[in-house]
């Protein structure tokens, strides 16, 4: 774990260990464009920026027990620019 938080980028697993949340969650959050990343052409694995996603990731969390729909949260996140996701 001392590894993964040492890491500015980290795999959609490592997150996974990170907040606690499932994979499929995650998966689908990338899938809708809530969570960025960077995925080099000839590596099929997606990059997360460590700090920004996992901020992103409770702020969904937060976002989700305040009984926002998906469509509600994905206007929430279009508004927010990447470098100012909510601390």
């Amino acid at each position: 774990m001392e590894a993964i938080l040492a890491s500015e980028y980290v795999t959609i697993g490592e997150l996974v260990r990170l907040t606690e949340t499932r994979y499929s969650t995650l998966k689908f959050y990338t899938e809708e464009g809530f969570l960025p990343f960077q995925q080099e052409d000839s590596n099929l694995t997606r990059r997360y920026p460590r700090e920004e996603t996992v901020k992103r990731i409770a702020y969904i969390k937060a976002l989700r027990e305040q009984k926002k729909t998906i469509s509600q949260i994905k206007e929430i996140l279009d508004g927010i620019k990447d470098d100012s996701t909510p601390r």
